[in-house]
């Protein structure tokens, strides 16, 4: 064996890909809590719900002026004086915030580098072959991707950044370590979907040959119930003489897996490796059939994505995706119209 080989076997890729998408899940919880805290801020007026330093008059000049400039940092400021005062506290407080946002970003960092390996490693995803790592290894994009989606979202998450750094440098004469990178990403991200887009272009062959598995699977589940009815799909009795057999088949028949969670996988999946849709008819089918069946997602909780309108502004800027964009309004006027 030589040395440059990398060996899946070697990687430990599915017992990463089962921690990553726990800590996913729970990095999740975090970035939405922050986010509700500033909506019940909003509808109420609870000044509980927010960092006081938000809210503060005093500090509303300095807190304006580092969203501003963010993620540059300048503290020769006639704005920045009141933060002498504050700094302490500042850096006590909203310490919490400032770090789930660090954790993000690592959980961002090791996402990547497992992507990057399953790539490296050639893996093979079938969902009727090797359902667990498949399974997992869309659920990771997807709560990867929701994650991105979701810190984009929080409207103070430049002004908590950016004050916890400033009373940092204050305190400490520099920037916090992580600052940098964390700055650069939460511009990066910007618009999630469009730089994941960019960032899943290596990914794309992965991705889609684990999507495109679904071509008989998430059909065969997406019927309607007249369609399951007419074909007995639920009668123990529709072929009396062969009860007692024992099923068999050559492939995992998936039929416990979630409608929802492969509406996910197709959505978001064919979203980021969208050059599939182009070359590949059966992409494009799957592709259509999730558009046809809701107009929105889940993403966590009561957080949202709408499908179509988000596809088509993200289409709507790559040369050639006309006959993409048609399909997407198509597949809306009849998601409205029977989902």
């Amino acid at each position: 064996m030589s040395r440059g080989v990398m060996q899946p076997s070697q990687q430990k890729l599915a017992e990463k890909l089962t921690i990553l998408n726990d800590r996913g899940i729970g990095m999740l919880t975090r970035v939405y809590n922050i986010k509700k805290q500033g909506q019940v801020w909003k509808a109420c007026g609870d000044p509980k719900a927010k960092p006081s330093y938000l809210v503060d008059k005093n500090l509303e000049s300095a807190v304006k002026f580092i969203v501003r400039k963010f993620p540059a940092v300048e503290t020769r400021n006639n704005n920045l004086a009141q933060l002498q005062k504050e700094k302490s506290e500042i850096l006590k407080n909203l310490a919490l915030y400032y770090f789930t946002f660090v954790d993000v970003m690592e959980f961002k960092d090791h996402v990547c580098e497992l992507l990057n390996t399953i790539d490296a490693c050639q893996v093979f995803f079938d969902i009727t072959v090797n359902f667990d790592l498949t399974k997992n290894y869309l659920d990771l994009v997807v709560t990867y991707t929701t994650l991105m989606i979701i810190l984009s979202r929080i409207e103070e998450r430049k002004a908590i950044i950016g004050l916890y750094n400033y009373a940092h440098e204050m305190t400490h004469g520099a920037s916090d370590r992580e600052y940098p990178r964390l700055g650069q990403m939460i511009v990066d991200y910007e618009n999630p979907l469009k730089k994941m887009m960019e960032e899943f272009v290596p990914h794309g062959k992965s991705l889609s040959d684990a999507l495109i598995s679904l071509q008989m699977v998430y059909p065969r589940r997406n019927l309607s119930a007249d369609q399951w009815r007419n074909a007995q799909l639920l009668s123990l009795i529709s072929a009396p003489s062969t009860m007692l057999n024992p099923a068999q088949s050559d492939t995992m028949p998936c039929e416990y897996l979630s409608l929802d969670a492969m509406e996910k996988w197709i959505v978001f999946g064919f979203i980021l490796c969208h050059a599939a849709l182009n070359s590949d008819a059966a992409a494009l089918s799957l592709w259509k059939l999730a558009l046809q069946s809701s107009t929105c997602l889940c993403l966590f909780r009561d957080e949202v994505f709408h499908i179509h309108k988000a596809a088509e502004d993200l289409f709507v800027n790559i040369r050639g995706y006309n006959k993409r964009i048609n399909d997407i309004r198509e597949c809306k006027e009849q998601a409205l119209s029977h989902a």
